[in-house]
């Protein structure tokens, strides 16, 4: 699954740690997300697509194989 993460937070100009922080996570668990090794549960999916005010489906992008 490919997300719009980086590319989002990046026009914030919020670094991954600070991200990472404000989601609870680690900062490498938003490195993996952002490099598509990892999905994130339904829960961390909607934080972070509420942060930056969107649908789940405008910040992560599903493609079949």
């Amino acid at each position: 699954m490919k997300n719009r993460i980086e590319e989002l937070r990046g026009k914030r100009g919020i670094r991954q740690e600070e991200f990472a922080k404000r989601m609870g996570v680690s900062r490498q668990t938003i490195s993996s997300l952002e490099n598509g090794k990892y999905n994130p549960s339904i829960t961390l999916a909607h934080n972070i697509s509420s942060f930056f005010g969107l649908k789940i489906e405008e910040v992560f992008i599903f493609e079949e194989e």
